[in-house]
């Protein structure tokens, strides 16, 4: 989605980067500390960088079996490990509205 895109465009090359490898490497690992499931629907993606924490607030969608997609709706900085709920209900609603748009 163009909020996580957005995001990470306005990053730093070298975290740019780190937080695509880790991107790319989730997908042939299940590491918890890189992909980590919120709640029943949104995971994060997480890259530590300069003691920074980069999360880009994702989804599954599993239309095809055999090749499911994930969406990545919105990234943030944190220092700390805490998510707050408002990043946590953004994903969220960015699920719904990616989810209702598709049924259109």
């Amino acid at each position: 989605m163009r909020d996580a895109a957005v995001f990470i465009e306005q990053l730093e090359p070298n975290v740019q980067r780190k937080i695509l490898y880790n991107m790319t490497k989730a997908q042939y690992s299940n590491d918890p500390i890189l992909f980590k499931k919120l709640n029943e629907h949104i995971w994060e993606f997480r890259t530590l960088y300069n003691r920074n924490y980069y999360r880009v607030f994702s989804f599954w969608i599993r239309s095809n079996p055999i090749l499911p997609v994930v969406v990545s709706t919105h990234g943030i900085i944190k220092k700390s490990k805490k998510i707050e709920k408002k990043d946590l209900t953004k994903a969220q609603v960015s699920r719904l509205n990616y989810l209702e748009a598709k049924n259109t």
